[in-house]
């Protein structure tokens, strides 16, 4: 009889019934919970993650930090928001934190190549050999500098191709910065034929090189002679321009221009071979 009653179906149901009421359900309602607060978390965290980098910018904050900073901020508000919904299943914070220090010890070890990059985020930041906007040379890649993340930097290069590069490989690198002189001198070479003039030439590239905008006038251009060759005289020759790629890319455009001009008309250099016969 016993048996049979434990058997029966209206016991086994109302025995499941009560199962599902007493455990089922609160899990359920604490899943829920925890999908709506990472949800709603995760849109306030970027909301105040935007509000900070306004009010920095606002403030005329320098840009670099205020990325860090910003990066830095959503990564906390995340793992406090992560500590808080765990704390919801019953997860103390203490035993959350040990757990965390073992996972950091254990991460830590297999992952050093992470934390060089996060280092080296805080030596790049701290230690400024270039800044958001900068255009730089480091680690392989040419770009301008777009964020200095905790772990990477964002670069995009004149293709408008984005890549992001390890902070360690950067700081490790030697890093050329196109963008922190206020000016830069561009290299040109200007070949002349045999018997032209060179410093009538180099008189007119001069004149020529001073009207192209971004061309500044202190140190003037410079244009001389840089060597005596088989095809006649070669010059070198020197703008100094302000601004970044763009403006030089322009220069050196107008600069071979100016070139052309000035040797227009003149003969065309090619080199000259004198045959000497024996008597």
């Amino acid at each position: 009889m016993l048996s049979a009653a434990l058997l029966a179906p209206d016991t086994w149901f109302a025995d499941a019934s009560g199962l599902f009421q007493l455990y089922a359900i609160p899990l359920l309602l604490r899943v829920l919970g925890a999908i709506a607060i990472w949800v709603i978390g995760g849109m306030l965290i970027g909301f105040a993650c935007r509000l900070v980098s306004r009010a920095m910018n606002a403030r005329s904050f320098d840009q670099t930090m205020g990325s860090y900073v910003t990066s830095a901020l959503g990564i906390v508000l995340r793992v406090v928001l992560i500590v808080g919904i765990l704390g919801m299943f019953g997860v103390e914070s203490t035993s959350f934190a040990a757990l965390l220090a073992a996972a950091g010890v254990a991460i830590g070890m297999a992952w050093s190549g992470l934390l060089g990059n996060f280092a080296a985020g805080v030596f790049l930041v701290m230690l400024r050999p270039f800044k958001v906007g900068d255009i730089i040379t480091a680690g392989g890649v040419n770009g301008q500098v777009k964020e200095i993340g905790m772990f990477a930097t964002t670069l995009d290069t004149r293709a408008n191709v984005r890549i992001f590069v390890g902070n360690n490989k950067l700081f490790s690198d030697n890093i050329i910065n196109h963008s922190h002189n206020p000016y830069v001198r561009l290299e040109l070479r200007a070949q002349l034929a045999n018997g032209v003039n060179p410093f009538e030439v180099s008189a007119r590239i001069r004149e020529l090189l001073v009207k192209i905008p971004h061309v500044i006038g202190e140190p003037a251009p410079e244009v001389g002679v840089l060597e005596y060759n088989a095809a006649g005289t070669a010059l070198y020759v020197r703008p100094y321009v302000s601004g970044g790629v763009p403006e030089q890319e322009a220069v050196l455009a107008a600069a071979y221009r100016a070139i052309a001009d000035a040797t227009a008309g003149l003969p065309v250099p090619a080199p000259h071979q004198v045959l000497i016969q024996p008597r």
